[in-house]
């Protein structure tokens, strides 16, 4: 077995770029609990009427300790964040679920022990040994042991009523994961093939699964264990037991993970108002159990209460902002247009400014459905000419210099000019403006023909139209963007639709292959091989170019739509990069990727991602005021919320 730093818990270094100094703060794997620890009041006085057990046994014989970033904090207040509407469930968890078995460092360029201890790693990276924290019990006090983990993944991700396809981080080779408990702290997972990215996939949000649910409670609404569960659908007033499983165990990125209080969780804190239709808050309070301690001893969280108001719109997140109703927020008001407002307005709400770096590529990413149901689009949509032309037929730098105030530059897509994997012509090629070239070659391509409006029209006398998909209320500065290009392809003879639509519907329709076309920021700047989306059918929701495709990889070609050479080609080099823990080797098969993904030149990206920037409350302190902006690294959560706390 290789011990994977047996001592710290630090695995292998991820092939990162771009990030800056090295975090003030220091997490110990675990240590005797310091003298004279202490508790929230609130908690002391449950204590005190018996209604809680005492401090020394609901923490672990050797709690996690945390170094807070500046100062030992004291404990109470109401921490205040804000979220949009009713399917921004992952605002929550930004703040509140990093708890894993393991976790990123600040700098995002280490994972570092959480749940898990110390961990070995077998020398083929087939197999991965992690050590619990014995003694850590969940929010409602019952012990957390190797039997929630394997039940998590055994039970419950690989129960194919739940899940169509094993996820993706938890599945190699075609085959998902097998894991077996040792003993009560120590629990083995097993891949068919070499996994040396598993521990890196681990610390994401996506690698939560393990953690997720409660044997004790989960176990209610499997099948396999409650035998009258049938009845309990019918009372529930569901049409199915999974469907129920969903309402009371939640998943990592559905807003029911955040709607039912009784489930318990390993959390900082847990749910007290839920997060529910027709909620205008959620509200969290302390969880009592929870496994973490400050450098005295003092049981982590500082603060006592999360309250997360729900915005309908975000004039409305900007005016609670201003008006120093919000103690901490990135999200949703980290668009460029609103940064002159929050600037001039730091005294009036009483914040100092947060500077996010950007993992991501690009700021705005196009994904022609190449897998579209009508046929005549999608032989459009499949020309390489035709995607090349739209690229050609683009004023970025107009873009740039309205909607990004001239803070970027143009950009397709793959790794940042600062990443040791940079690929130029992935990033750079057809980015120029150039209009006649772009009208030569839809010519060429048989859309020589137009209307009496100057559209193009196809082979079967149809405009050449297609609609966008936009989220306008989580990126409004896409919708801008779309509506700049609209222009540009109009001159060229190509009519779209900005379709502004709600996350969830955004969603559906990308599931269903529906859609025309859609946008996203695309991913992978600085952490190319974490969410390689935009490079090859990777991503069963974020690839929009070809999401058949894309389940046709994740199960191993039982289900979606077989995709061509050049795709498998991109499958095989990058189960080959991601089975190697030898950054050259895995650099190398990465390059190769990235060739192929040039020339296919599959997504039409606009502009390089753009720093981020959020607000700190000024009485809020132990926040770092830079850190990566990224769904890998679900800031702030990284940072460690529970070590935050307010000054007087």
């Amino acid at each position: 077995m290789q011990d994977g730093n047996k001592q710290s818990g630090v695995s292998r270094r991820t092939v990162l770029a771009g990030m800056g100094a090295a975090a003030a703060m220091s997490l110990a794997p675990h240590g005797a609990r310091a003298a004279g620890g202490k508790e929230a009041p609130q908690l002391a006085a449950l204590v005190k009427d018996g209604k809680l057990p005492p401090l020394a046994e609901r923490l672990p014989p050797k709690p996690m300790v945390v170094t807070p970033l500046e100062k030992v904090g004291t404990y109470g207040g109401t921490l205040r964040r804000g979220l949009r509407g009713s399917s921004d469930h992952n605002g929550i968890l930004r703040l509140v679920g990093n708890q894993g078995l393991v976790r990123w460092n600040m700098d995002f360029t280490e994972v570092l022990p959480n749940l898990a201890e110390r961990w070995e790693v077998s020398d083929d990276a087939t197999q991965f040994t992690f050590h619990l924290i014995p003694g850590i019990r969940w929010s409602d006090g019952h012990p957390f042991t190797a039997d929630d983990v394997v039940f998590a993944i055994e039970d419950v991700v690989k129960n194919t009523e739940l899940y169509s396809a094993t996820p993706a981080q938890l599945a190699v080779a075609g085959k998902p994961v097998v894991v077996e408990k040792i003993d009560d702290s120590t629990v083995k997972f097993t891949f068919a093939a070499a996994n040396a990215l598993y521990l890196e996939n681990l610390a994401t949000p996506l690698g939560q699964h393990p953690t997720l649910f409660a044997k004790h409670y989960c176990m209610k609404f499997l099948p396999k264990y409650n035998a009258g569960l049938d009845a309990e659908v019918k009372a529930a007033g569901v049409s199915s037991w999974t469907e129920l499983f969903r309402a009371k165990c939640g998943d990592i990125e559905i807003p029911s993970r955040w709607s039912n209080a009784e489930k318990p969780v390993l959390d900082p804190w847990v749910v007290k108002e839920p997060y529910s239709g027709g909620a205008t808050r959620v509200v969290m309070e302390r969880n009592p159990f929870f496994w973490q301690v400050d450098t005295e001893g003092n049981q982590l969280p500082y603060i006592d209460e999360l309250n997360f108001g729900i915005s309908q719109d975000v004039e409305s997140l900007m005016l609670n902002v201003i008006s120093g109703k919000i103690d901490i927020q990135e999200r949703h008001i980290s668009v460029l247009a609103n940064k002159p407002t929050l600037s001039q307005n730091m005294k009036k709400g009483d914040y100092r400014l947060l500077s996010l770096v950007p993992s991501a590529a690009q700021q705005c990413q196009i994904y022609l459905n190449i897998t579209h149901k009508d046929p005549a689009i999608r032989k459009m949509f499949a020309d390489k000419s035709f995607r090349q032309a739209l690229s050609l037929g683009m004023n970025r730098q107009e873009i740039i210099d309205i909607v990004y105030f001239g803070q970027s530059e143009p950009y397709q897509a793959g790794p940042r000019p600062t990443h040791p994997w940079y690929n130029e012509k992935l990033g750079r090629q057809f980015t120029e403006f150039n209009p006649e070239q772009a009208n030569s070659m839809l010519d060429k391509i048989g859309l020589d023909k137009k209307g009496s409006n100057g559209i193009r029209l196809r082979p079967d006398g149809q405009p050449v139209f297609f609609s966008i998909d936009v989220i306008p209320t989580l990126y409004p500065d896409l919708v801008d963007t779309l509506e700049l290009v609209k222009s540009h392809w109009a001159a060229i003879g190509v009519d779209i639709k900005v379709n502004t639509i709600e996350r969830a519907l955004y969603y559906t329709r990308g599931d269903d292959n529906a859609h025309d076309a859609a946008v996203w920021p695309g991913p992978g700047g600085l952490d190319p091989m974490l969410d390689p989306r935009d490079f090859f059918a990777f991503h069963p929701q974020g690839s929009r170019y070809a999401i058949p495709w894309t389940l046709w990889y994740t199960s191993n070609g039982a289900k979606g739509e077989e995709p061509p050479e050049s795709q498998k080609q991109r499958f095989k080099l990058f189960d080959e990069a991601r089975s190697t823990a030898d950054l050259e080797k895995r650099g190398a098969f990465m390059k190769q990727l990235f060739d192929i993904t040039a020339e296919e030149f599959e997504t039409i990206g606009v502009c390089l991602a753009v720093g981020g920037f959020g607000i700190i409350r000024n009485n809020l302190r132990n926040v770092p005021e830079k850190e990566p902006d990224s769904w890998s690294w679900p800031n702030p959560g990284p940072a460690l919320p529970q070590q935050f706390t307010f000054t007087s």
